[in-house]
């Protein structure tokens, strides 16, 4: 009897071991990569489906499914919750839960700067004109926690201004963020194209600070802030080089494409629903954005050190524990220096 109990025992392991061995085969490329997105409409964002566009993916060997989530924070807990292979967000999010005790790592770094915009309601545009103006007002965000968040806090401390001096306010992005102009819900807040175009074009909101180029990033945070990226948990970058060296491959490609391409040539390529504002409104938003993409997806070490000291002033997890985080293990050029050109 005891025997035949060994004997199924050792059954069940072996099984275990064989579905085990089918799980792992499945990560790494047998089944598809999922990527989460925070927001795939999002021009920030724009590599992601572009690259499935272009065919990269396919061309790599690659089965990618790309999933979205209204902002880049969702996105980074559906990676570390382990719902996804990959996340398309922000490279902050690597550092802020590195003081979790997470480890996700940037493995290509789609932009050296946010994308981000902060606009004011046209009705408050001749009184609030600046983050020192931010007292007493209604601020958008993406969600609570977000890179927005994030950014929103650095502005106004940089102002003297703390967060508790203003209301914030999780407006999304799209609809429900142009609807938070409209009926009061914000006095100003931080976006991304093609909602900025929208606002902008409709008269409904004006520019007060511009982090869609490298001069105007500067001038906002004291420097670059490298931002959209391509991140995957750091055990599976280990466990599975040649599938990130491949998504690497994919993404550098497109970036490639970004930056040899008008504005209407990026257009062409991506679905016609994306334009549903209007395709001259959708190629405005694509060409006052398109430059905030490297072309060759790296980190510069110089914006990851500045992102650290905005998280040291404006994230609640990295306050106070600046000199405990690594930053080498937040993002890798390995997989990006290896692509062809």
């Amino acid at each position: 009897m005891r025997s035949r109990i060994t004997a199924f025992l050792a059954l069940v392991a072996t099984v275990a071991l064989v579905l085990a061995g089918c799980r792992d085969s499945r990560v790494a490329g047998d089944g598809p990569i999922k990527i989460m997105v925070g927001g795939l409409e999002k021009v920030i964002y724009l590599p992601a489906r572009l690259a499935e566009q272009l065919g990269h993916f396919r061309a790599e060997g690659l089965d990618v499914q790309l999933l979205t989530e209204p902002a880049g924070a969702s996105a980074g807990n559906a990676l570390i919750a382990g719902e996804v292979q990959g996340a398309i967000g922000f490279y902050d999010h690597t550092i802020d839960v590195q003081t979790k005790g997470k480890c996700i790592q940037s493995v290509v770094q789609l932009a050296d700067v946010p994308g981000e915009v902060e606009v004011v309601a046209r009705r408050h545009a001749g009184t609030v004109t600046g983050p020192a103006d931010f007292r007493g007002r209604k601020l958008g965000v993406t969600s609570s926690g977000s890179s927005t968040d994030f950014l929103t806090q650095y502005l106004a401390a940089r102002a003297g201004v703390s967060s508790s001096d203003y209301t914030t306010v999780k407006a999304g992005a799209g609809p429900t963020f142009i609807a938070a102009i409209d009926n009061g819900g914000i006095d100003a807040g931080m976006t991304t194209d093609p909602t900025v175009a929208q606002l902008i074009s409709s008269g409904k909101a004006e520019i007060m600070l511009d982090m869609r180029t490298e001069e105007g990033t500067r001038a906002a945070l004291g420097g670059l802030y490298p931002a959209s990226s391509l991140y995957m948990d750091c055990a599976f970058v280990a466990r599975n080089k040649e599938i990130v060296q491949k998504l690497a491959n994919a993404f550098v490609k497109t970036l490639r494409f970004i930056e040899s391409s008008s504005a209407e040539e990026i257009a062409n390529r991506m679905p016609a629903d994306y334009a549903n504002a209007g395709r001259n409104l959708y190629v405005k938003s694509i060409n006052d954005t398109k430059g905030m993409f490297n072309g060759d997806g790296r980190m510069k070490e110089e914006g990851a050190r500045n992102v650290l000291d905005v998280l040291a002033l404006a994230s609640p997890s990295v306050k106070g524990r600046k000199d405990q985080v690594d930053l080498a293990r937040t993002y890798t050029n390995e997989f990006v220096d290896k692509v062809r050109p």
